[in-house]
């Protein structure tokens, strides 16, 4: 595994703020699996439960439901409501984006 694009997925796993999630596809399109090889590899603090299945299905089960729950992370029985959750897509984590500007 590169080194670079795993540091890249764990900086963005830590700019999910409290509250919201993102998918492991939003994480990386490309190669959703791999986040979560890097989230289960990775023996550093990142809020790995933040992170969801595209259906709103968590992977670790209780201990993760339990996290979001308490941070406010809005649900649907045992899966987190991605339309309300989601961090919008329009935020890009870890990168700025320029304005455009009207003339």
């Amino acid at each position: 595994m590169d080194d670079t694009r795993a540091a890249r997925i764990l900086a963005l796993v830590r700019a999910i703020p409290s509250g919201f999630v993102q998918t492991y596809g939003d994480i990386d399109p490309r190669a959703p699996r791999l986040v979560g090889h890097v989230l289960a590899a990775t023996k550093l603090k990142v809020p790995w439960h933040r992170v969801v299945r595209a259906d709103g299905s968590m992977t670790q089960g209780h201990v993760q439901l339990e996290r979001l729950r308490k941070e406010g992370v809005p649900l649907r029985g045992k899966r987190v409501d991605l339309s309300a959750a989601r961090l919008p897509r329009d935020i890009t984590l870890g990168m700025t984006r320029k304005r455009k500007t009207t003339r």
